[in-house]
């Protein structure tokens, strides 16, 4: 029978909740912060958010990044926006909207009170950026720009161009580096931690790496704040930046931190394609294009097979032989629908044989229809109401140049063609991680004074996130959650000195990481790390990516443990601890990404249903939509690590649904 958890959601009506917890929540005076100390790991847009406002609260605050600047966090290739619930356009959206439409396009797998307050305080973070100078497309009034982006009927979603990410983290970098300045915040570039210290059952620590000098350093505080992202490089092939890694999330499992639905994993439908096996990583075609992008495939296998073979473009197939498949499959949303859905529909297309590429793994996204009504607008403002064809399309490319144009660009000097001339070729990868560490109502893990707060906690997504929710989530938990419920923790501690260092916890943990970098030092092999990486990450594609099944998840981790083995038999780390080694610091990655992924094999079999980003194909209707089973399975899975040889314990935290029907989602 599994454990029961508690997520300390607080009482009454949930619209009231949050407001009046933050009337009660026990504080800490500000003549009490100075003498506390908390430690952020991670400085992303969750972590760069958080230090900074725990820094002006009054705190003293140690943030830890493996980066040589916050700025180059994973948070900064964000692109198509952030939610809010502004209703700027008066197209109907409300809080309540945004709550429900993340509730229903996390297919009902994520807990009501967390996701009803992210939409609460989604209005006030854009009030906070445009306060720090981020730079949100404008219309022609002056008023902040909104588009829409999948899973929703309203345009909610605030931008800069295709840069968002970059300017939200510039917006916090500047928060976070005055904070710096005036000696709130102690900044450690180029640290990674390796291990968590718990005190007397409290995280009251971290031990890092140097990632200069290789030496092991200790770092006390009264809690510990981990934003350390998610774990999509365990497939390696990934949207993730090269260093993104789960490793500080991982280190906290291994001392009992609960890791909590891990299998659900995104599945963006709007990437490059993969063009071959020399390739390290995968490149994001933002969301945002779907506004005005028309995703099809030929209706005729040989067209397809023509275009595979070069023989045919895109532009020769008329427009009665294409298959607009999602503005067939789902009329109401059509291109717009949420990301697990869009993913899902185009692998049934290319597996019919319908793709576009040499591998048969790519449909086009298509944006002539908008350049064309772009086009006749622009014309008809100008006073050109009979404009030719070449006007109508000049004019077109310039207005989606202006919206769209550094994404064009990425895509024409990675492929070489033209995607105003001809449509773009994109196939789903692996994005974004609903799972992560479990966290109650008040972003804390089951280890006392541990919080995990952004991607790296599983709060807010359920199966399948909603595009432009990723950076809302990141600075709505750093600016707006966490200063408030970190003080639940934090006011308890007002007698306890500083933490010391030297006891024997540290001791012990530092001794835990010396041992892990000697042994796998020692094994002196003869395969690189990137080679069982790449391994690694096809066994995870392969029978846990875009579809799962009981035998092929069985026979992964049969995989998996067998290249594990060989991992720690003929695994070769060149170099030495006591100096700067890439290969040293990628070697602890994959380690933990081999015990992580198991998990994630185990958390998919354990869910025989299928809901959002995990679909097992055991379990779907005659469509081939996903298959809910809301009578075992409205929970969240929660597992404790026992190590590599024990089975992992499972956690259960029930999911109750009351503002919201608990039905099958459709897009229809």
């Amino acid at each position: 029978m599994a454990n029961t958890l508690n997520g300390n959601v607080p009482p009454g009506q949930l619209s009231d909740k949050w407001t009046q917890y933050k009337s009660t929540v026990s504080l800490v005076a500000p003549n009490n912060k100075r003498n506390i100390e908390i430690i952020v790991v991670g400085s992303g847009l969750a972590g760069a958010s958080a230090a900074a406002s725990l820094g002006e609260l009054g705190y003293k605050v140690k943030c830890i990044t493996f980066h040589d600047s916050p700025r180059r966090a994973h948070s900064i290739a964000a692109q198509g926006g952030i939610n809010a619930a502004k209703n700027y356009r008066n197209d109907g959206d409300s809080i309540y909207r945004l709550f429900y439409d993340t509730i229903k396009g996390g297919d009902y797998r994520s807990r009501e009170a967390n996701v009803h307050r992210l939409a609460e305080v989604s209005v006030n973070i854009i009030d906070q950026a445009v306060a720090q100078g981020v730079p949100f497309a404008r219309e022609y009034g002056g008023l902040l720009d909104n588009r829409s982006f999948g899973g929703v009927q309203v345009s909610r979603t605030f931008y800069a161009r295709g840069q968002t990410g970059q300017q939200l983290l510039i917006g916090a970098y500047q928060s976070l580096s005055r904070q710096i300045s005036l000696g709130n915040v102690e900044l450690y570039n180029r640290h990674e931690m390796l291990d968590l210290v718990i005190v007397d059952g409290k995280a009251r620590g971290i031990i890092a790496r140097n990632l200069v000098t290789g030496k092991i350093e200790r770092f006390a505080a009264h809690a510990v704040v981990l934003a350390t992202g998610g774990y999509g490089n365990v497939f390696y092939l990934s949207t993730n930046a090269m260093n993104s890694n789960v490793t500080a999330a991982w280190k906290a499992v291994k001392r009992g931190a609960l890791m909590a639905n891990p299998s659900f994993t995104q599945i963006h439908p709007t990437c490059i394609p993969v063009s071959g096996e020399y390739q390290s990583k995968l490149t994001l075609m933002s969301e945002s294009l779907r506004n005005d992008g028309r995703v099809w495939v030929p209706k005729k296998l040989e067209d397809a097979q023509a275009i595979r073979e070069g023989r045919k473009t895109a532009n020769d197939i008329p427009e009665a032989d294409r298959d607009y498949y999602l503005e067939r499959r789902y009329p109401a949303f059509g291109n717009l629908v949420p990301r697990d859905v869009a993913s899902r529909a185009a692998k049934i297309e290319c597996d019919k044989g319908n793709g576009v590429s040499p591998t048969g793994l790519a449909v086009f996204m298509d944006f002539a229809s908008a350049i064309q009504r772009y086009g006749k607008s622009k014309a008809h403002t100008q006073g050109i109401h009979n404009p030719d064809e070449a006007t109508i399309v000049k004019l077109g490319e310039e207005v989606i140049k202006e919206k769209y144009g550094n994404l064009f660009d990425i895509y024409v000097k990675i492929t070489g063609d033209n995607p105003y001339k001809t449509p773009m070729k994109i196939y789903p990868a692996v994005h974004y991680t609903m799972g992560g560490l479990w966290v109650d109502y008040n972003l804390e893990t089951n280890i006392p004074g541990l919080f995990a707060i952004g991607e790296a906690n599983f709060s807010d997504h359920g199966a399948n996130r909603l595009g432009a929710s990723a950076l809302m989530q990141g600075l709505a938990d750093g600016y707006f959650v966490l200063p408030y419920t970190i003080g639940q923790f934090l006011s308890k501690d007002i007698r306890t000195p500083k933490i010391d260092p030297n006891q024997p916890a540290f001791d012990e943990a530092e001794e835990n990481v010396r041992k892990q970098i000697n042994n796998i030092l020692n094994v002196k092999g003869s395969q690189s790390v990137e080679s069982f990486h790449r391994r690694l990450g096809k066994i995870m594609w392969d029978y846990c990516g875009m579809s799962r099944s009981a035998e092929g998840l069985q026979k992964a981790r049969t995989m998996l443990k067998e290249l594990r083995e060989e991992f720690y038999r003929d695994v070769y780390v060149p170099g030495s601890n006591d100096e700067y080694n890439p290969e040293l610091e990628k070697v602890i990655r994959v380690a933990d990404f081999f015990e992580l992924g198991e998990v994630m094999i185990v958390d998919a079999l354990n869910r025989n249903e299928s809901c959002g980003g995990h679909f097992r194909e055991e379990y779907q209707t005659e469509e081939g939509e996903a298959l809910r089973n809301d009578a075992d399975y409205t929970y969240v899975a929660a597992w404790e690590y026992k190590g590599w040889e024990e089975e992992p314990a499972l956690h259960q935290e029930p999911l109750v649904f009351e503002a919201v029907e608990l039905k099958t989602r459709s897009y229809k």
